[in-house]
């Protein structure tokens, strides 16, 4: 009977074992599912964040462009104007020569706007690179209005009536005859990536705020990184652990999570109220970020320090290295690929930073493509602001556009961050 009692108990509980390990493979695989489905919507919403910019913005790379014959009149344009000669004028005379019936004065101002105001400057760049051009005719592309781009684009419904369209049907018209005669082309738009700032979206461009942003991160990364480098070794390796190391160490962890306005609040104050920094340079706007990514790097740089063993360290001490030997021949060559990916990173959050620039001036609108650390600039995330709040429709796409090239900017530093820590980290 004892033994039958026993089995019977036996029996029991594994039976119940049996009961709590189904409950628990079945709890890990809904937590499994539950994992996997939150992997797939992060995935979606990012499929779907990357779609809509790409599919707004990559038509931003094309620009289309009217044939015009022109006629370089000498005696509009001759050797002693050859600077200040009404390049303008000569290209509506060869509109006007395309459509013989525009009579009215309404009508001809209305088809001066199928071309950008920026076409004379093609053929004055023409006529300065070569002035043999004076007196022959030419047929040159110069690039279309921003509205005959969008309706070339197929942004604009031609359908729609003439009170939903910024093109009247009488235009429409015209588009449509130089459609006809194969004068209407899209092209690759080199404008977006050589020019700067401009009212008209079809001369817009990025590479004022590309240089602008480059001469920013360059004074951040002059400033940051070995001031942040040497605070790190400082804190971690020599200095002694009191209450103010203590307390510096917790205000590091804090500026580290502060709203970047703040900074720019700071770089208000300072270095433009006090010191009298020009405003709207990448001088300020680098100073400004250099203090935004010090706790960033700071952080990083320590984490990196702390993952070489302390073997490292007593091995060097036993062999007779002093402290500052053993930290710079043998700790800091091993720390250096972590602190320079957190440095990559701390760049990157940087470059992306609208906030603390929009302080400092840096909202300007600047046409000039900046030449050096105090001129007047602004930066990609500010000039995508800028676009993003102007009404005409060309600017919804070179927003997009100007997104994806500061995405691609993005990506390659975090790539090159990821690069540096699989290529050269060490595995302990």
């Amino acid at each position: 009977m004892a033994e039958d009692r026993r089995l019977e108990r036996d029996g029991g509980i594994a039976a119940a074992v049996q009961r709590t390990l189904a409950r628990r493979y079945r709890a890990e695989r809904r937590f499994r599912l539950f994992g996997m489905i939150a992997v797939a919507v992060g995935l979606l919403f990012l499929a779907v964040l990357f779609t809509a910019i790409v599919s707004k913005g990559y038509t931003a790379f094309q620009q289309t462009y009217v044939l015009l014959d022109v006629y370089v009149d000498p005696d509009v344009v001759h050797v002693g104007n050859l600077d200040s000669a009404d390049y303008q004028g000569l290209i509506k005379t060869s509109l006007r020569e395309l459509f013989p019936d525009v009579k009215g004065r309404r009508d001809k101002r209305n088809l001066y706007k199928l071309v950008s105001s920026g076409a004379g400057a093609v053929l004055r760049r023409m006529v300065l690179e070569d002035t043999s051009l004076i007196g022959r005719r030419l047929r040159i592309w110069v690039p279309a209005d921003d509205d005959v781009d969008m309706v070339i684009k197929g942004h604009v419904d031609r359908t729609l009536p003439e009170s939903q369209r910024r093109l009247d049907d009488q235009s429409l018209a015209w588009v449509e005859v130089l459609e006809r005669q194969n004068r209407l082309e899209k092209k690759w738009n080199f404008t977006f990536f050589t020019a700067g700032d401009s009212r008209e979206p079809e001369l817009a461009g990025i590479w004022g705020a590309t240089v602008g942003s480059f001469y920013t991160l360059m004074i951040t990364l002059l400033l940051s990184f070995p001031l942040g480098a040497a605070a790190a070794i400082y804190l971690e390796e020599f200095a002694p652990r009191n209450r103010w190391t203590d307390v510096i160490e917790v205000n590091i962890n804090n500026l580290a999570a502060v709203p970047s306005i703040v900074f720019g609040l700071l770089g208000l104050a300072v270095f433009l109220n006090f010191f009298g920094l020009p405003r709207s340079s990448p001088l300020v706007g680098g100073l400004v970020l250099t203090l935004m990514t010090l706790p960033t790097i700071i952080i990083a740089a320590r984490a990196a320090l702390q993952s070489v063993p302390p073997s490292i360290r007593d091995a060097a001490l036993a062999v007779g290295a002093s402290k500052m030997q053993t930290v710079f021949h043998h700790v800091l060559p091993l720390a250096l690929p972590g602190m320079l990916t957190g440095t990559i990173i701390g760049m990157a959050r940087a470059l992306g930073e609208t906030a603390p620039l929009l302080m400092v001036g840096m909202v300007a609108f600047i046409v000039d493509i900046p030449r050096g650390l105090t001129d007047a600039a602004t930066v990609l995330p500010v000039q995508i602001y800028l676009w993003a709040d102007s009404p005409e429709r060309a600017f919804v796409e070179k927003t997009s556009a100007a997104i994806i090239v500061l995405l691609a900017f993005l990506i390659v530093m975090n790539a090159a961050a990821v690069f540096l820590r699989n290529r050269y980290e060490r595995r302990w």
